[in-house]
């Protein structure tokens, strides 16, 4: 087989599209001499992407299962078509191309650190151990990795289910750390501070030398938070509210914030964070619910002077710095311990 390390030989439909943008992938189990094929245990549905289709099934899980079946039956990998986003999974090493550049071997277990929207599989258990409750997902079936995909080998000290929810979100507390590291005394919000991405964010922001405010939208986040021990304050708020949100950044660090975070799961909390980003600041989107074009447009219309980053997931390196914070907070292993399995939030 003729391979692309990008992965356009798995490309079903349309021609031409890389992985990600495909309609449809080609999950046959023969591999390329760059590929490597794995056996797979567990997905875990990114947080958007669950929380849109238990909102739109109202809670179901088993249609909620359904859908998730029925997406990955006829794209070839988990693509949720509304947010645009998918995860990533847990497995074995079945195989290793002999040209592989991932390192990686036979009987190796890895999660990988790659979205499911680009990554090729096949489920064969019909999802029968997955209630459709949580964003942890038990499953047998197989998945193909790229000569350019990214996997990182299970650490021995960490559960299965929390090493995977901290790969999930790993790259989002390595580019808050580049990012404030750039600003002397820097204040940082992040708005979702008690979620799995934001609490870690939170602290690599104390790492780099920020001073913090978590945003949260009730109580129970707060509390939840506080026990954390990551923020320096903690501001009740919600992100879709603009003048709210900036309202309650301004008053917990005694101005706009130099680096603003957005690690929640809804749409509608771009204009938000921009207006509680001072001039010259940087705001950085994290969500898979964020629109880009309001985003762009509402900075504009604001003229706000901010640089507005695309979380992509991915620096290098991130993998490491996200198990080392986990290690070094029990506060945020806390967090994660206690979000692995749980169901949604409405």
């Amino acid at each position: 087989m003729e391979t692309s390390p990008a992965g356009l030989h798995r490309v079903l439909e349309p021609a031409g599209v890389l992985p990600q943008a495909a309609l449809r992938l080609d999950t046959s189990r023969r591999i390329g001499p760059d590929e490597t094929l794995v056996t797979v245990e567990r997905l875990n549905l990114d947080a958007a992407s669950f929380r849109q289709l238990a909102t739109k099934h109202g809670g179901d899980g088993s249609a909620v299962r359904a859908e998730v079946l029925e997406i990955i039956r006829t794209r070839g990998k988990m693509h949720n078509p509304v947010t645009g986003s998918g995860g990533m999974l847990i497995g074995t090493v079945a195989e290793a191309g002999p040209e592989s550049p991932l390192g990686l071997k036979p009987g190796d277990r890895i999660a990988t650190l790659v979205s499911l929207t680009l990554t090729p599989l096949a489920v064969t258990d019909g999802l029968a151990g997955w209630d459709g409750r949580s964003e942890q997902v038990p499953c047998a079936g197989h998945a193909i990795l790229f000569g350019r995909s990214i996997a990182a080998v299970l650490p021995d000290d960490l559960d299965a289910e929390l090493a995977l929810a901290v790969f999930d979100v790993c790259g989002a507390p390595a580019l808050v750390d580049r990012v404030v590291r750039r600003y002397e005394q820097p204040t940082v919000a992040v708005l979702g501070g008690a979620g799995k991405s934001g609490s870690l964010a939170l602290a690599a922001a104390r790492r780099a030398g920020g001073r913090s405010v978590g945003v949260v939208v009730n109580d129970a986040e707060r509390d939840r938070l506080a026990a954390a021990g990551v923020a320096d304050h903690i501001a009740v708020a919600d992100a879709r509210d603009p003048v709210a949100l900036a309202t309650a950044v301004t008053g917990a660090l005694g101005g706009p914030a130099d680096v603003t975070v957005v690690c929640v799961d809804v749409p509608g909390c771009e204009h938000g964070a921009i207006l509680a980003t001072a001039a010259s600041g940087t705001v950085v989107f994290f969500s898979m619910a964020t629109s880009f074009a309001a985003a762009a447009l509402g900075a504009e219309g604001l003229a706000a002077d901010v640089t507005i980053l695309i979380g992509n997931g991915y620096v290098p390196g991130h993998a490491t710095f996200a198990l080392d914070l986990l290690r070094a907070e029990p506060g945020v292993r806390a967090l994660f311990e206690a979000r692995v399995g749980a169901h949604p939030a409405g």
